[in-house]
């Protein structure tokens, strides 16, 4: 990746983006298979798809994270309250707890 401030063009800059972009949804995605790994282990472990201290302690830590590189700390807690909902979603689903949506 060539850092920001050596963009010379907005289409270079734009393409930077772009595999920015990508890289992150191929993240996500793979965030999304260990949650698919952690709905076949939780019941074995009498675990529920939502553990609130958990979901607050993954909150804390993109919370720092973010406030360590720059970012808006409330932005990335809502983000990520949004991701963690959805992954608690998909693992009700997964464990028989939820319905899928249609």
């Amino acid at each position: 990746m060539t850092p920001p401030e050596d963009c010379r063009t907005m289409a270079e800059l734009r393409a930077q983006i772009d595999a920015l972009d990508a890289d992150l949804v191929a993240r996500l995605g793979l965030r999304a298979r260990y949650i698919d790994r952690a709905a076949e282990l939780k019941p074995a472990e009498g675990l529920p798809a939502r553990i609130g201290p958990r979901v607050e302690e993954v909150v804390g830590k993109v919370r720092a994270r973010a406030a360590e590189t720059g970012l808006d700390p409330d932005l990335v807690e809502r983000l990520w309250r949004e991701l963690i909902e959805w992954s608690i979603r998909r693992e009700e689903v997964a464990m028989g707890q939820r319905e899928e949506r249609v």
